[in-house]
């Protein structure tokens, strides 16, 4: 069973490595639990710097600042 979930795991962990998501949020600061419910990861608190973007340690979701998206197709 435990190495049915590491299987398990190790497979979401590649697809994400291969396929990382990028989602678009409103604030500075942002949380990441990997959104994969018991196969997720420890939430983390991401603050983003100058360039409005960070990725996530975890599960390399990337974090994009809506306004500086909007910006960039302008």
């Amino acid at each position: 069973m435990l190495e049915k979930q590491r299987q398990s795991r190790k497979k979401m962990n590649q697809a994400h490595a291969d396929n990382p998501d990028i989602i678009e949020v409103e604030d500075h600061k942002v949380s990441c639990d990997g959104g994969g419910g018991a196969l997720g990861h420890p939430r983390v608190w991401l603050e983003m710097g100058e360039d409005h973007k960070v990725t996530c340690p975890y599960c390399d979701r990337e974090f994009v600042l809506k306004s500086a998206t909007a910006q960039k197709s302008a």
